[in-house]
């Protein structure tokens, strides 16, 4: 595990940049637009998992890292480790679909749990709606919002790959606060349950995914009043 820095066959470093779940202000897109050009920038790439990709000299690497924390930004992690969290235009201002502020719980799990260590990478997928333009349920940890501070969750998915696995849903209805809670919960058993870089996927397919399963009464603190009001009136 360490920073997101690849040498590259041109013998340039691709060098991967973070922002808050993809959201860059003004001022930070301007900055690393004079940035780009001080560490002799030959290309700026922006991936599919939220990041921008700096190609420069090798000899450019400290001053592009010094620029980028005065940005208030940070170079991204690769390995065994949780990657920065990808999620979607979720809240009232970027999207009028969305039914959550995603991109809030997004960014605390991001400031939480990003350069953890993991038995294989980890990455994390929310989206505010059923839409899903951010492939939770391709992710290791998938988060669907279902309304207002309101979400599912799936686990053990893994896309880019030649066998693309769709996350399994293993809570309904829950909060935010039971989102990073039930990550906590998750990460846990991973680290107890995984061989050395083993994808959780890989683990769920060996181990069977009821011991990465919580507590009911876990999941029942988490949910809405109303929800749980209903649950103990239909007698479950």
């Amino acid at each position: 595990m360490g920073d997101a820095i690849f040498k590259q066959r041109s013998g340039y470093l691709g060098v991967g940049i973070v922002a808050r779940c993809g959201i860059l202000t003004p001022a930070q897109v301007s900055g690393l637009g004079e940035l780009a050009q001080a560490v002799e920038c030959r290309y700026c790439k922006l991936t599919t998992r939220q990041t921008l990709i700096f190609v420069i000299p090798e000899t450019k690497l400290e001053d592009l890292r010094a620029g980028v924390a005065a940005l208030g930004l940070r170079v991204g992690v690769f390995g065994e480790i949780v990657r920065n969290v990808k999620a979607c235009a979720g809240n009232k201002d970027l999207c009028q679909r969305s039914l959550s502020d995603v991109f809030e719980l997004g960014g605390e799990i991001q400031d939480r749990f990003m350069d953890r260590p993991t038995p294989c990478d980890f990455k994390i997928a929310l989206a505010g709606c059923h839409r899903g333009c951010t492939d939770p349920l391709c992710a290791d940890y998938g988060i669907i919002a279902t309304g207002n501070d309101t979400y599912n969750v799936y686990l053990g998915g893994r896309g880019g790959s030649r066998k693309p696995i769709h996350a399994r849903p293993i809570a309904t209805g829950i909060t935010g606060e039971g989102v990073i809670n039930l990550l906590t919960f998750i990460l846990e058993r991973y680290d107890a349950l995984a061989e050395p870089r083993e994808r959780i996927c890989n683990t769920i397919a060996r181990v069977g995914l009821e011991p990465f399963l919580p507590p009911e009464d876990f999941l029942t603190r988490y949910r809405p009043q109303e929800e749980n009001d209903f649950l103990a009136f239909a007698g479950f």
